[in-house]
């Protein structure tokens, strides 16, 4: 089985035989409605909710989040907005990549604000 064949209960029998070591941060809906509402209406969110980022029922941030630990995630949300602000200029897609900038840095608020609860 590879993550790419692995079906909605291959992941909770994952879930179920490893539990995080951690609690999980819960994203702040209004704040994350606050970057949603400044996004343009699309057909496709590629900021949100990219469709090649879903792969079953499990994200790939989710993925990613449960393959860390606390600090290497949040190392990994901040080497994604710094890239995002870094090359904003430079493709064409000044706006979107701003917008991404944005998604990570709220992620990454919202992991440091639950720590710090």
């Amino acid at each position: 089985m590879s993550i790419n064949t692995a079906t909605p209960s291959d992941w909770d029998r994952l879930r179920q035989d490893h539990p995080p070591l951690e609690r999980k941060p819960q994203i702040d809906e209004s704040l994350m409605k606050v970057y949603l509402d400044m996004a343009e209406a699309e057909d496709v969110d590629v900021v949100n909710n990219p469709d090649h980022y879903n792969t079953g029922n499990i994200e790939c941030i989710e993925a990613i989040e449960e393959s860390m630990s606390s600090v290497a995630f949040k190392g990994y949300l901040k080497g994604n907005c710094m890239k995002y602000l870094w090359r904003y200029d430079y493709k064409g897609k000044q706006v979107e990549d701003l917008k991404k900038a944005q998604w990570y840095l709220q992620r990454l608020t919202t992991v440091v604000v639950f720590e710090n609860e």
